[in-house]
């Protein structure tokens, strides 16, 4: 069986190396800062005499959205001379589709696995993240895994026992071969990636919406406690004002964002 383990340091490095390990990883923390980085690529090189068994390094994404810095650490680390492997974890279990799609664009050559259970943070969603495998032709997955979750001594929320990760390949390798019969062109990949990016926006756009409800049905509280009136017309001329402002120097149309104004308007005085 092949073995990656986690290098935060040098001494890491050095350690793993010794050991045998097959594969280093290179954690989105420490992705973060390019001088870790360095310092471990640097470490790298300074132990060639230990790397003949090297098979690989893996990169996770920065914690932060920041596919330059991405891109970077990649090139940093290639200068080793060890195959690089990069891995989405997505930032803050978002799954910033946008940054891995950049990343995916400036470097085809280099392979990218999905790594769901950081990126999803919950168990639940792991199976269904896994699909994006397919269809947006990633190389695989990074998966955490544990035979009791519940006891596991960290992450135990996002981790998914041997059985369910079984069932979950035993599905994608279905859909693959039935794929490779019916292969889309590599064009529809490409739409994949871009619907999966409105998928993000959308869902972001509706938690803003739901966030915004909450603080509408606050402040109707308070204008029930305080005698106002739910509908406050200068208010309104406010908000249309300065979405007007917005659209205009966003290239939006300022019918259409008047329209969703009104609806968003009209829905939170429902509320309060």
């Amino acid at each position: 069986m092949e073995i990656a383990t986690e290098v935060a340091t040098p001494e890491h490095v050095e350690a793993a190396l010794k050991a045998g390990v097959d594969y280093l990883w290179i954690g989105a923390r420490s992705s973060a800062t390019p001088i870790v980085v360095q310092s471990l690529a640097d470490s790298i090189c300074d132990l060639r005499f230990e790397i003949s068994n090297l098979k690989g390094i893996l990169i996770k994404n920065p914690v932060n959205n920041d596919a330059g810095l991405w891109i970077g650490n990649i090139e940093r680390l290639e200068k080793t001379g060890v195959p690089v492997i990069a891995v989405h974890r997505g930032c803050g279990h978002q799954p910033c589709w946008a940054m891995a799609h950049a990343v995916r664009l400036a470097r085809p050559d280099i392979p990218m696995l999905l790594d769901p259970s950081h990126m999803s943070g919950d168990a639940k969603k792991v199976p269904e993240l896994m699909k994006k495998i397919e269809e947006l032709g990633l190389d695989g997955a990074m998966v955490e895994v544990h035979c009791r979750p519940e006891e596991a001594l960290s992450d135990a929320k996002q981790q998914i026992t041997p059985t369910q990760l079984g069932n979950t390949l035993d599905s994608i390798v279905s859909r693959l071969c039935l794929a490779s019969l019916i292969c889309p062109p590599s064009e529809e990949k490409e739409l994949n990636w871009l619907r999966a990016e409105i998928d993000e926006l959308d869902e972001r756009l509706w938690e803003t919406i739901s966030a915004r409800m909450d603080v509408s049905r606050r402040i109707g509280k308070w204008k029930k406690a305080h005698d106002v009136a739910p509908l406050q017309p200068k208010r309104f001329q406010q908000l249309s004002e300065q979405v007007a402002q917005f659209a205009k120097e966003n290239g939006l149309s300022a019918d259409f964002a008047q329209e969703v104004l009104k609806l968003i308007h009209e829905e939170s005085l429902r509320q309060q």
